[in-house]
């Protein structure tokens, strides 16, 4: 077995080094699918997102939404609308003259004569307008239905040219659907059309776009891609097809993959797009103008259309926006480019040689080289995709980074584990495994004891307990113990109390630790009122049962208190406090009875809450003084104060009288 100081002089070390730097040069090489989708695009969207945060461009004005809203449901009615509203829709947008009107609505079925002819003769007025089609997969276990054979009305749509590079067997990737489902044929005709095929990732997140789609013997450009054709003002024989490579538009060249996919470069965190409502639109409240030589996407935002995709900007993304995205990304050249794999093989190798040298170095200064390499490397990828649309690919090097400089971390535990065998020999006699773990990874932990903090603390017992047990069989104490503390403590853990312990009848808890809580006060007034109103709700149903009812009373006090695990050492350590203020709260409670009360809080209780009375956290509470008492220990007796809920929407009554009796309470 090789020693630690063997691991750190020898060989071995450097041909793991070595042998990690070679498995992630092969998963760089390969690129597993499962690695991409499911670590490297999560990267690529917190990039995209970075960048809409610091560049935070204008909205294209040469883009307008046109959405089918909440607003225009409300104001219309319910979706889908019939045809003689779309086709005021299309009109009242076409007289503007924009450049072109993408639908990303379905036509698929044919509805009344009339109303379908009114919309086709608005489609063909308007001579600009995409409209969406749709493919349909076997495995895609849709509702839809579709055609097997594509009608002769779609060939005007489709490729009219298409190239092979020599070496690309692009058909071997691209999607082949087994149906489509088109506009029908008075709709389509009178309109180009595009498909709104999507394939979202493993996690449900939408980062391609499928800018063609071959089906039979065509290829079906996407309705993005239309639409950015008619923007530019070209014809569909200006579109050109290089399969597996890129698609050529005019002048432009949009690279593809092999698949006939784009990475979307996604705009905007929020709203990035110019929108009206469809209503608005419909009822001729935009202003004469507004949508000239727009290119406008006519699309539905509603949560009821359900038409919302995840993506790299927002969990629900109009599905219509992303295609929005791509046109725009289209007219400004703003896709983003894949870096060559050949840069991330050299940044591995190169990790493997600097991780090998310095792994031998101190622990701190190894760990301010990791760290500085890591994050020159983020900022890099991060700067060359904000500044270039660039994909650097971060999970191979940086994982190739971790997992080298790793070595290092498990030298150092080695080194550590024999420090932490002695620790453990030591505090396992007295404290349990948690503490035990937190002693070894924590030097300042290494000694048991407590802290004083300042708490409220309060107790709550069942007035007359012995009493009413007289009356009952020890089953039916028990059952009415377990129902009444079940109850209790779920209010106490609704108002983020710990619960210490059960005393009998009793029940003890606090707040303020283990969680810091600078409303500790606030919080326990609030529980106990929930306790007295939850207590009449019981006590109404045990009469309705028959049953003797039952009152409580409840003692608060706030104070600095010793918390920490107490107990017989290496038997049982229980988290609890004490102290005089733990005292007082007890004797707090036991007053109730003589002042008629269910809530009794303490003079320190009453300074927390003072402030909050009122406020949204404390409102509609009687707060009363109603005494004084001698405690032990203090020079000055303290006052108490009896608590009540008012009516919801009361306004607080505050009492703080001064007493000249005082009470003496006997010792316990």
């Amino acid at each position: 077995m090789i020693n630690l100081e063997q691991l750190k002089r020898g060989f071995f070390l450097y041909f793991l080094t070595a042998a990690i730097t070679l498995l992630f040069v092969t998963l760089a090489i390969y690129d597993p699918v499962f690695i991409t989708e499911r670590l490297e695009v999560k990267l690529l969207d917190v990039r995209i997102y970075v960048k809409n945060l610091i560049k935070t461009d204008d909205a294209p004005k040469n883009i307008v939404m046109v959405y089918v809203d909440e607003k225009s449901i409300k104001e219309i009615g319910r979706w889908p609308w019939n045809r003689d509203i779309e086709a005021d829709l299309v009109r009242n947008i076409s007289k503007d003259t924009p450049k072109v009107i993408a639908i990303d609505v379905m036509f698929s079925e044919a509805e009344n004569a009339a109303s379908d002819d009114k919309l086709a003769a608005a489609l063909k007025d308007a001579g600009n307008v995409v409209l969406a089609m749709a493919f349909i997969f076997k495995s895609s276990n849709t509702a839809l239905t579709g055609v097997a054979d594509a009608p002769d009305f779609l060939w005007d749509s489709a490729f009219m040219e298409v190239k092979t590079i020599p070496g690309i067997n692009w058909k071997g990737w691209a999607a082949k659907p087994d149906k489509v489902l088109p506009p029908i044929e008075k709709f389509a005709t009178v309109a180009s059309l595009g498909h709104v095929y999507t394939h979202p990732d493993t996690d449900g997140a939408l980062r391609w776009a499928i800018l063609y789609v071959n089906f039979g013997t065509d290829c079906y450009p996407h309705l993005a891609l239309q639409t950015a054709r008619i923007a530019m003002g070209l014809k569909q024989k200006d579109m050109i097809l290089y399969g597996g490579s890129s698609i050529k538009l005019g002048s432009k060249y949009i690279p593809v993959d092999l698949s006939g996919r784009v990475i979307v470069n996604y705009r905007g965190v929020k709203t990035h797009y110019i929108s009206v409502s469809a209503s608005d639109v419909i009822k001729g409240k935009i202003e004469k103008g507004f949508f000239n030589n727009k290119i406008v996407f006519i699309g539905t935002s509603a949560l009821a259309t359900f038409d919302q995709k995840v993506t790299a900007v927002s969990a629900d993304t109009p599905g219509v926006n992303v295609n929005a995205n791509i046109v725009e990304n289209i007219l400004s050249t703003g896709f983003i480019r894949k870096s060559p794999r050949i840069i991330e093989i050299i940044v591995i190798c190169l990790t493997g040689i600097l991780f090998g040298l310095i792994i031998r170095s101190r622990a701190l200064l190894s760990s301010i080289l990791a760290l500085i390499c890591i994050s020159v490397y983020m900022f890099i990828s991060f700067y060359l995709f904000i500044k270039a649309n660039l994909w650097l690919n971060i999970t191979y090097p940086a994982a190739s980074m971790v997992t080298t400089f790793s070595l290092q971390t498990i030298i150092k535990f080695l080194a550590e584990e024999r420090r932490g065998r002695q620790v453990r020999g030591i505090f396992s006699r007295y404290v349990s495994p948690q503490i035990v773990n937190v002693l070894i990874n924590s030097p300042e932990g290494t000694h048991l004891g407590g802290k004083q903090q300042t708490l409220t603390i309060l107790f709550t017992d069942i007035v007359g307990f012995t009493t009413i047990s007289e009356k009952l069989t020890p089953e039916e104490v028990v059952h009415m113990l377990n129902e009444y503390f079940s109850d209790m403590v779920e209010i106490i853990f609704r108002w983020t109390g710990t619960l210490n312990k059960f005393i009998g009848d009793a029940i003890m808890c606090f707040w303020g630790a283990p969680v810091v809580n600078p409303l500790h006060a606030v919080y326990a007034v609030k529980c106990a009122l929930h306790m007295i109103a939850k207590k009449e709700q019981i006590q109404a149903k045990r009469l309705s049962e028959g049953k003797a009812p039952i009152e409580i009373g409840i003692g608060i006090n706030s104070g600095e208190v010793l918390i920490g695990n107490i107990g017989a050492v290496g038997k049982q350590m229980d988290y609890t406090i004490i102290g005089d203020h733990v005292n007082l709260c007890s004797r707090i409670e036991g007053l109730t009875r003589k002042f008629n009360s269910h809530i009794l809080i303490s003079e320190n209780t009453f300074k927390e809450i003072r402030p909050h009375i009122d406020s949204d956290l404390l409102y509609s509470v009687s707060v009363k003084c109603v005494g004084k008492v001698a405690v032990k220990g203090k020079a000055q007796p303290v006052s108490v104060y009896d608590v009540k809920a008012l009516p919801s929407g009361s306004v607080s009554e505050v009492v703080d009288e001064i007493f000249d009796e005082v009470i003496y309470m006997k010792d316990k």
